[in-house]
């Protein structure tokens, strides 16, 4: 896999991509590898026993530094979970189970391979919408990233020695990351902020997203300053919608639909046009107060040509799906079937 991603980033899309090719090839290699000195990953719902589990533990006994965040607070899995932290604390692994104040929520795993003479290193990331659980893996539609890219590396790994040498939320300054509770809020804003000024400046400006629920009252304003400047905006909710589209003179240009089907859609997905210089993100954050300011969220950019090539393609069939349910103005949804 490290071959694979010295030449380039890989997107992933399960449960269409295998989660065991793919993430769980990422894990098995580096636990096998030579070269391999650290493995770092956090874990929200893991599930039960897993081939994750026995990969970290087969690092570990081959001498590697195996480090996990277990976040005893994903509701419902509280029992599962404290199960995973003494099971993998017993093989020797160093086990951090949590933040007092806040839920880790983010979906990272990051792998520091030695890479030739004078103790240089090579870092490969992995950042997601989903949990590392091979089974929900199955059901939900997800995104991640594999990547060497080295300013996501860097970002990674500063957030990680944060994460696992403190109590106290990540306080580091991120090139490429976004980061809640950090500067993940103010870094969308911005990006919101971006496209309303190339629509008033007639640079077009779009924002579309695909997501579980809004209901950032902050964002929310955002987007509806946007459409007023003439953005145009598209949005993919699955879940709950605090924003109301269509409405006169204040969101005539916002366009909200739900796609419900054979898999649970849980990726997020966050593009802005840019005024011809499109910019894709991805990874574990909703637009709704707990994921901006009460978790830690990780969004990571795309700048693969063919992976936002991908990502694009996902969002028109889903914003064009004649199944979809459509948002009207005064809260009801409609449907119009092909």
């Amino acid at each position: 896999m490290s071959g694979v991603l010295d030449h380039g980033d890989v997107l992933v899309h399960h449960p269409y991509d295998s989660f065991e090719a793919s993430f769980e090839r990422f894990i098995a290699e580096a636990a096998e590898d030579p070269d391999v000195a650290a493995i770092k990953l956090t874990l929200y719902r893991p599930g039960g026993p897993s081939r994750i589990g026995e990969l970290l533990r087969r690092a570990a006994a081959a001498g590697k530094d195996v480090s996990v965040f277990v976040e005893l607070k994903a509701r419902f899995d509280e029992q599962l979970n404290i199960g995973w932290a003494q099971s993998l604390e017993a093989a020797g692994i160093h086990v951090v189970t949590g933040l007092a104040t806040l839920k880790t929520h983010a979906k990272i795993a990051l792998v520091i391979r030695r890479a030739g003479g004078g103790g240089r290193t090579r870092r490969y990331a992995h950042i997601g919408s989903g949990n590392y659980n091979a089974e929900t893996a199955r059901a939900y539609s997800d995104l991640g990233l594999l990547t060497a890219d080295a300013a996501i590396g860097d970002d990674l790994h500063r957030l990680f020695n944060e994460l696992t040498g403190s109590s106290r939320p990540p306080q580091a300054q991120f090139r490429r990351l976004l980061v809640a509770p950090t500067d993940m809020l103010d870094r969308f804003l911005a990006l919101i902020a971006r496209e309303a000024d190339h629509a008033h400046a007639g640079r077009g400006g779009r924002i579309r997203a695909k997501l579980n629920g809004l209901a950032d009252v902050t964002v929310i304003r955002a987007l509806y300053r946007a459409a007023q400047a003439g953005a145009i905006v598209d949005l993919i909710v699955r879940g709950i919608c605090m924003l109301r589209p269509g409405v006169p003179g204040l969101s005539e240009r916002i366009r909200v639909v739900s796609v419900l089907g054979r898999f649970l859609e849980h990726g997020r997905i966050y593009h802005f046009a840019n005024g011809g210089e499109p910019e894709y993100y991805i990874g574990s954050a909703d637009w709704r107060p707990r994921n901006l300011r009460r978790r830690v969220e990780v969004i990571t950019p795309v700048r693969d040509p063919s992976a936002m090539a991908r990502l694009d393609r996902l969002l028109e069939d889903e914003l064009a799906d004649p199944a979809a349910w459509t948002l009207a103005s005064d809260g009801s949804y409609s449907r119009q079937l092909p």
